[in-house]
């Protein structure tokens, strides 16, 4: 039910095959959290006819500062501001608008996993595990193709292809988002505020009709010991212990008063092949490319509008279908994955004190308009790949 299984099932539907979406909770989730749609995404939206139900919640007058615990603060460049002209949007927009398509014509089977799966030169057959309140079934039933949309620790790419550890590539970073309450006292509820300090950072992310997004990142080499603690806990040991100061106090008490956050390490999935012949993987579950890459929904939706079109052109032949599209994928995904890694993480969480220092030289070139245009004219080079429509064939 995330968005790379709900755009499979659109996709699927689209060329006469009959899906069904299982999924683990027992309704559908809320809204999410901030994302933003490049050009991938918002080409592959518009070809399956739902960019404009996703809509556009990005603020025109927001300004995004850059600010020091002790209250300083200086224009900046916010997410919004990043070639390309992210869309910013919440994930739910997308997987609402993909929903709405998808549920008058798809069965969708809520407290529902697999826990074994069979696979034979004829399909698959997959044993699924339903709960309803305190009752627990067990079918098995047969299919013609299993799609493990499930995430970055996805069962389906634990029952098909070994445990985690051989495929998670832990980044170092932990990431915890939530959504405020009330904005940053002395600043407009449309302003971002951006605090980057060597190894953590914190982001606000406003919108024109909703409460901002707040995103805390920072670097760990003990991953397990955040997870042994309460979240706020690990989140003010991360950022002490020098005094936090108006603005990053602000923000952890709101995320200590959310009611419901994320707070997870950041992976990415490393695998050679993303299928069998009758089994796939697709979006963070066969690639994860972190929030750092800023194109995770957007490559779901592509991989799923990919797989929908070689499916249909490679009619009874499944197993072609999918070397073809882990083929025409695999390398966009790689260039994504080390984008991520060495372009995308640094401009979330500044590395060392030389990251933070051209960081503030950056800004202060930026509010120069001679300097900004130039600025950005560099990252437009940078940023291009956010723009292919991968999906297009």
């Amino acid at each position: 039910m995330g968005i790379g299984g709900l755009a499979t099932a659109m996709r699927l539907h689209d060329i006469g095959w009959d899906p069904v979406i299982v999924e683990r909770a027992s309704e559908r989730r809320a809204a999410g959290y901030f994302i933003g749609l490049f050009e991938t995404g918002r080409a592959t939206a518009k070809r399956m006819g739902i960019l404009d139900a996703i809509g556009n919640r990005t603020d025109p007058t927001t300004i995004t500062y850059d600010v020091e615990r002790d209250g300083r603060r200086r224009p900046g460049m916010g997410y919004g501001d990043l070639p390309g002209g992210p869309r910013l949007i919440l994930r739910g927009d997308i997987e609402t608008a993909l929903h709405d398509a998808v549920a008058l014509r798809t069965e969708i089977r809520y407290g529902t996993t697999p826990t074994a799966l069979d696979e034979h030169p004829a399909g698959v057959d997959v044993t699924l595990r339903t709960t309803t309140g305190e009752d627990v079934a067990e079918t098995t039933e047969h299919f013609d193709l299993v799609i493990g949309a499930d995430g970055v620790r996805s069962t389906v790419r634990r029952l098909a292809f070994g445990p985690d550890s051989r495929f998670m590539r832990p980044l170092h970073h932990i990431v915890a988002a939530t959504t405020m309450k009330e904005p940053v006292p002395g600043y407009r509820p449309q302003d971002g505020v951006v605090l980057a300090e060597p190894g953590r950072s914190v982001w606000t992310f406003p919108f024109t009709d909703h409460q901002p997004g707040l995103l805390f990142n920072y670097r760990t080499d003990d991953e397990d010991a955040q997870f042994r603690r309460p979240p706020i806990e690990s989140l003010r040991a991360a950022f002490g212990p020098e005094p936090v100061g108006p603005v990053l106090g602000h923000l952890l008490r709101q995320f200590e008063q959310a009611d419901d956050y994320i707070f997870d390490s950041a992976h990415q999935i490393e695998m050679d092949t993303w299928h069998t012949d009758r089994v796939v993987l697709l979006g963070d579950a066969a690639w994860c490319l972190t929030l750092y890459s800023g194109m995770g929904a957007s490559t779901a939706m592509a991989g799923a509008d990919l797989l929908g079109t070689l499916l249909q052109r490679n009619p009874g032949n499944t197993a072609r279908a999918l070397r073809e599209w882990d083929q025409k994928l695999r390398p966009f995904m790689a260039l994504q994955q080390k984008s991520a890694r060495t372009e995308g993480l640094p401009t979330f969480v500044p590395q060392t004190r030389k990251d933070k220092i051209v960081r503030t030289a950056m800004q202060k070139v930026l509010t120069n308009r001679a300097g900004k245009e130039v600025m950005t004219a560099m990252m437009d080079k940078a940023f291009k790949e956010m723009s292919i429509d991968i999906a297009a064939v």
